[in-house]
């Protein structure tokens, strides 16, 4: 009563090949050799290990590709946050500066304020009555001669 099954297919860490299925009797006095046979014969050699090298080798590469990225964005990491910081400090730097800039603004202004006074102080103690008395002084020999 048995019917021969279809040829399957495998594939394993291990090896990899092609399976026929032979039916088994009702009694199952078939041995396992029987059982399963391997196809073809003429092919002895496996390719598993060449394939198991080269899943290796590319997962190997893969690997080292995420090392490098990893190593890449963390240079990128430090390298940003240090320009970061100089930029913080930079602009720190500024702002005390123009701080600065405002601070002697303000006091040139009110230097100008003090010279300007200052100069109208001297025309108005100074030079006005030295002028008055020079005015006077020329007038007081004419008024001599009369």
């Amino acid at each position: 009563m048995g019917s021969e099954q279809p040829t399957l297919c495998y594939a394993s860490r291990y090896s990899v090949g092609i399976v026929e299925s032979v039916a088994i009797d009702e009694n199952g006095a078939d041995t396992p050799e029987q059982l399963l046979k391997f196809v073809p014969k003429e092919r002895p050699r496996s390719y598993a290990p060449l394939l198991e090298e080269a899943g290796e080798a590319i997962i190997a590469k893969i690997q080292k590709a995420a090392d490098l990225s990893n190593e890449n964005c963390d240079r990128a990491m430090k390298l940003a946050h240090k320009l970061s910081m100089q930029l913080r400090a930079a602009e720190d730097r500024i702002n005390q500066l123009e701080a600065e800039v405002e601070l002697f603004r303000n006091r040139a202004v009110r230097a100008e304020r003090w010279l300007q006074t200052i100069q109208k102080e001297i025309e108005e103690k100074l030079i006005a009555p030295r002028s008055a008395n020079a005015t006077e002084q020329t007038s007081l020999p004419q008024d001599a001669e009369l």
